[in-house]
């Protein structure tokens, strides 16, 4: 049927979920984990080369008071090297993420 698609996979799969706690002295705190598959992927529209599959690791704290939130995201919480995809060349492409960090502090109103 001709060339696949660059940087499209034909197999992928996420998961993430979350549990809070509802009661007793830890009401409010929250732990997340997710996952993300991606599978091989042409790398160009000639489909001369292909990119490894990947799977990253993903997490998640948090705190909730009263209409306050605190959390810490962990992205690529294994540090596994990737590559997001390519530019249509052998040239370009580009890594995934790191080992990421991200902090926020939310209030509702």
């Amino acid at each position: 049927f001709g060339n696949r698609l660059f940087s499209i996979s034909e197999h992928s799969a996420s998961l993430w979920t979350t549990y809070e706690m509802q009661s007793g002295d830890l009401q409010g705190l929250g732990l997340g984990l997710g996952f993300n598959f991606v599978g091989e992927r042409e790398g160009d529209l000639a489909n001369t080369f292909e990119l490894d599959s990947y799977f990253v690791t993903n997490a998640a704290l948090s705190y909730k008071r009263d209409n306050w939130r605190v959390a810490l995201n962990f992205r690529n919480l294994f540090d596994v090297d990737y590559i997001l995809g390519s530019s249509n060349n052998r040239l370009r492409v580009d890594p995934g993420e790191g080992f990421t960090v991200i902090g926020s502090i939310s209030v509702e109103f």
